[in-house]
Order: structure tokens, then sequence, then C-alpha cells
């Protein structure tokens, strides 16, 4: 009977316990009745078509009109200007005994570059001796034939002919000692080791001689090219479509991607009148002045501008979305129906509003926060 009594009384203290806590319950608030409710997206038939029950949670934003001259964005890579590339030219055949130089150094006129052991030293030297004795002998006979002349003992052809023959001797030698000049061989101290020195200051742009190689003077590929870099050429491929907007004197803005933060000017100085058949591009020639930073080979962003201002659109930067490569915008259709629509952005502006080329025109209104509507509609 006890424990009867005991099993009764714990359930009904169960049952009273059970009253109490559904009575506080009923009492606090539920935090989910608080919040706003969930937009709920209902698909269209239409892929970038959609609905939301609730499209207040989603601002909009109006795009507002942006004068701006027209842009044209091309690529281009930095060259030398090839009437400030001069040759290293040895005139002198071969063996390079020493190289004093390489691609890629920084040299002075006048600089030493390599050293070549040739056997034209010896010819040159062979030559100009001789002509050295031709022209004393000829100097001599010329003085005899001239007093004996005075004297009456010769007839003036003669000594006509003692001057010619002096002339072609000093012609003759001049020619010998023009020869080992351009040689680099002191006349007076002969070697058989040729000098070949640099003809102007700037940088070894291309390299085609080593150690121990043989050059074969004019008829060999020459040692060395010498670039001045103080003025450099930028070569753009601009699309036969685009070729309207680019035109001879005007000037370019020149991004480098290695630094992108340096804006630089450029002149276009030619285009091309060949278009490459393949791809349909035309080559645009910019000059531009090297701070120091341009190296050959270096990628750039050439930027043409027009002459006449467009008006665009602009938004905040927050209505783009970046999506599969491509940018987007969510227009409202009315009625809590939106539709994602294609834009070519283009560049950003004060404010954090971004220009939009084409897809939309000022006065269209916009989701204000694309990436937050196209997280509700992947849920």
């Amino acid at each position: 009977m006890k424990n009867r009594y005991f099993k009764y009384a714990g359930a009904g203290l169960c049952l009273a316990l059970a009253s109490v806590l559904a009575a506080c319950n009923e009492g606090k608030a539920d935090p989910k009745a608080e919040a706003p409710p969930p937009a709920s997206v209902q698909a269209d038939l239409d892929a970038n078509n959609f609905k939301i029950d609730h499209p207040e949670q989603f601002p909009l934003a109006t795009a507002v009109e942006h004068k701006t001259a027209p842009a044209l964005d091309v690529t281009g890579v930095v060259q030398p200007d090839i009437a400030r590339a001069v040759p290293v030219i040895s005139l002198a055949s071969g063996r390079v005994v020493e190289i004093k130089a390489r691609l890629g150094d920084v040299v002075k006129k006048g600089q030493l570059l390599l050293r070549v052991q040739s056997n034209d030293v010896s010819g040159a030297y062979q030559t100009y001796v001789k002509a050295v004795n031709d022209e004393r002998l000829a100097r001599v006979q010329l003085e005899r034939t001239q007093i004996l002349y005075e004297k009456g003992a010769v007839a003036k052809s003669a000594l006509e002919q003692s001057e010619d023959t002096e002339d072609d001797a000093k012609a003759d030698l001049n020619a010998a000692t023009e020869q080992l000049r351009l040689l680099g061989i002191d006349k007076d101290h002969p070697s058989g080791v040729v000098d070949i020195f640099a003809p102007i200051s700037g940088i070894i742009t291309d390299q085609q001689v080593t150690n121990a190689a043989g050059v074969q003077g004019l008829g060999s590929p020459n040692p060395f090219t010498i670039s001045d870099l103080s003025y450099v050429w930028i070569i753009c491929d601009v699309y036969e479509n685009d070729l309207d907007a680019v035109h001879v004197g005007e000037y370019a803005d020149i991004h480098l991607n290695a630094y992108p933060n340096n804006v630089f000017k450029g002149r276009i100085d030619n285009i091309l009148p060949v278009l490459d058949p393949t791809i349909r591009t035309a080559k645009v020639r910019l000059e531009v002045a090297n701070p120091g930073m341009m190296r050959v080979g270096l990628f750039v962003t050439a930027t043409f501008y027009g002459k006449q201002a467009v008006t665009r659109a602009a938004v905040p930067s927050t209505a783009i979305l970046h999506l599969h490569d491509r940018e987007w915008v969510y227009a409202p259709l009315g009625a809590g129906h939106f539709k994602r629509l294609e834009v070519v952005t283009g560049k950003m502006l004060p404010g954090k509003m971004q220009e939009v080329v084409s897809g939309m025109k000022p006065g269209d209104q916009v989701v204000s926060n694309a990436l937050q509507l196209q997280n509700t509609v992947e849920q």
C-alpha cells in the first residue's frame, strides 16, 4: 500500500511541474516571430527572371549620369626604338679572345666591348708599310726629276709623270693609314689584337658572340646591338573596328602591367598600313619617354580617348555582380519581380561608384546590393 501511495504521489508531482513549465513558455515571445519574414523566391520560365515575396528587403539605387570621353583599351609591348639602336661592327675577322660586356649591361660611348685576334691586322700593316715605302720612293724621284727639269735635262712630260706617281703613292698611303685606323691599330705600335669599342651610350639589347667564337667581319652577325632606351616604342594591336578611335599625333595613357600605379603619356607616332589577316588587327606605334622603368618586352595597356564626351550610367559598385567572368545587375520589374541583366562596366569613380559602359542608361533602377540578392536566389 505504501509503495502504491508513493507511485501516485510522484505522478501527480510530474503533472504539476509540466503545467508550470507550459505556463512559463506561454509568457515568453518567440524570437523567430520578431525577425522579418524570409524572402521566398519563385523562379520564372526565364532563368534570369524571378519573383520575391518581400522585395522591400532589397533597396534600389538609381543610375546617375556620368560624362566621360570614350576610351579604348588595347594591349601592347615595349620595344626599342630602332632609330636609336646601333649595331656594334667588327671590321676584322678572327677569334674572340676577350669579352668585356654582356647582354643587358649599360655601356658608355667609347667603352671597350671585346677583343679579336685577327690576321687582318698583319695584312693591313703590311699594306701600310709598303705604301710608306712607295710614297718615299715616289717623293725622291719627284724631287730628282724637278732638278733635272730645271736644268733642261728632261722634258716636262717626265716631270708630270713623276708628280702623278707621287700623287698615287700618297693616295695609297692615306688608304692604308685609314684601314689601320678603322681596325683600331696604332701604326707606330701594331698588335695582332683588335679592340672593339661602343659607338654610343646605351644598353646592350642583343649579343651574338661568346668567348673563343669566330667573327667574319662584315659577313657575320653583329657581335652586339646597343640601344638608347631614353625613348622607347609601344607596339599595340588595335582591331580594325576600333581604328577610327586612333589618330596619329594624339596621346594615350600607358599603364605598365608591372607598375600598375604609374601612368605615362605616349604619342601615336604611326599606324601601320597592313592588317594582320588572321586576327584583323593593325599595329599602332607610340613613342614614350622612358623614366627608367620601361624594360624591353614588358606588357602594357594603352588607353586611347576620343575627342567628344559621351554620357554613361554610374551605379554603386555593390550593385554590380561579378559572376562567371561576366558582370550583372538586378533590375526591378514591379510587383516583386526582378530581372538579371548583363552589363559592361568601365572604370571606378569617386564615391565607390562604378561606370557602366553598356547594358543600362542613366535613370534606370537596380538593386543596390546585388550579391545579397544573388545569395537569396541561390538558397
